[in-house]
């Protein structure tokens, strides 16, 4: 393939998703990621507002507008900006290279579509959170992506905006992990929606400042006081590398030993130590990461 191909690809990869936003602004529908995104934070801020945990926070956290803009910009301006191009060429290259190389060019290995619709819905959610849950881990692991994993760990106070607070290069490292796996399954289009959604409700439900008592479910679901100990500033000396990185489900840290759950965490102090040397603003964290050593 010469390069006037791969160009084409971009460009009309990045005329594609303005065109793509554009309609989801313009076209509320039932299948609507933007007022989706809206409508479930409205119901969590709503809960924070009339409901909240920690009532001496409430709904406004002290970076509220900050997180509400990370919110958009993690789902939809990065793409607009170029990610979708980008990894539209990438995509090719690499599909391009299976074919070359291996003589693959169907990545699926896994036919589903004949399941019954809840079977698929499924086997994606599980699938999906648990590639996310390791992909988490590796966040606080490799001192590299860890220092960009600070960002989303440099908040103070957690509300459901939170949630989607975190550096644009986690979306480059969550994707281009989840492409291979999820990938070969042969899950369609409206089943990843469905997914998307319910995880994306869940995440903000995680981050919210609110109380509601799981019962047994805590050992399947991540909630909002488990999740406050995975931001807990400072853990006991014998956890190195952090715990609860479940992203929808619990259920990957009781099996795999990673749970810290001693009450409800409701005092605790949030951040990580060294936190002063978060810059404020987004264009600042934005560049966060590069260059750094661990300390």
């Amino acid at each position: 393939m010469d390069l006037q191909h791969y160009l084409d690809i971009f460009i009309n990869a990045y005329k594609g998703y303005a065109n793509y936003l554009f309609h989801e602004i313009t076209t509320p529908s039932w299948h609507n990621y933007f007022y989706w995104l809206i409508g479930v934070s409205l119901f969590f801020f709503s809960l924070e507002y009339f409901r909240p945990w920690k009532k001496e926070q409430g709904a406004w956290t002290r970076e509220f507008w900050l997180d509400v803009f990370y919110m958009f910009f993690n789902f939809f301006l990065f793409s607009l900006i170029g990610y979708n191009a980008v990894s539209s060429v990438f995509v090719e290259a690499f599909n391009n290279f299976l074919a070359n190389v291996f003589g693959i060019r169907n990545l699926v290995a896994i036919e589903i579509a004949a399941w019954a619709v809840w079977a698929q819905l499924l086997t994606m959610f599980i699938v999906r959170d648990f590639i996310q849950w390791n992909i988490h881990r590796l966040l606080h692991r490799v001192p590299f992506l860890w220092n960009f994993h600070k960002v989303h760990h440099s908040a103070k106070q957690l509300g459901f905006a939170t949630h989607l607070r975190y550096h644009w290069m986690e979306n480059v490292v969550y994707r281009a992990i989840e492409y291979i796996p999820l990938g070969m399954i042969g899950f369609g289009i409206q089943e990843f929606f469905v997914v998307h959604i319910i995880a994306l409700s869940i995440g903000h439900f995680n981050h919210s400042n609110i109380r509601i008592p799981l019962g047994p479910l805590k050992y399947l679901f991540n909630n909002p006081q488990m999740h406050s100990w995975h931001h807990a500033k400072y853990l006991p000396s014998d956890i190195k590398y952090g715990i609860n990185f479940g992203i929808s489900l619990s259920l990957w840290d009781y099996l795999f030993g990673t749970v810290h759950f001693p009450n409800s965490g409701e005092t605790i102090e949030l951040g990580y130590p060294g936190d002063e040397e978060m810059p404020h603003t987004f264009l600042q964290q934005a560049k966060f990461g590069f260059h750094r050593k661990e300390k």
